[in-house]
């Protein structure tokens, strides 16, 4: 029976080596397909963090540029929440969608 089996199954060394492989691959608490989710999550979230700063440096520089330009500040009031001086006719177009 034991020449069917391929000498290096026979090898204690080997046997206890792809014992302790496979637990880690599959049953430990930290497993390798675990951990190749959390890496690739990890990925992830560095490129929505570098995204975000991105999006900060942007707004804050046209904070900046209300808190130090009036006209700035009157233009985005006009566009943004449509207010108008005193005595002054809005009109607003609405395109059609088609």
């Amino acid at each position: 029976m034991w020449t069917k089996i391929p000498p290096f199954l026979r090898n204690k060394y080997f046997l206890a080596f792809l014992v302790v492989f496979v637990w880690l691959l599959f049953f430990d608490s930290h497993n390798l397909i675990r951990h190749w989710h959390t890496r690739r999550e990890i990925r992830d979230l560095r490129r929505q963090q570098e995204f975000y700063l991105q999006e900060i440096r942007r707004d804050s520089i046209a904070v900046d540029r209300l808190e130090s330009d009036p006209e700035a500040l009157e233009r985005y009031a006009r566009e943004k929440y449509m207010m108008k001086k005193e005595g002054e006719d809005i009109y607003i177009i609405i395109e059609d969608p088609r």
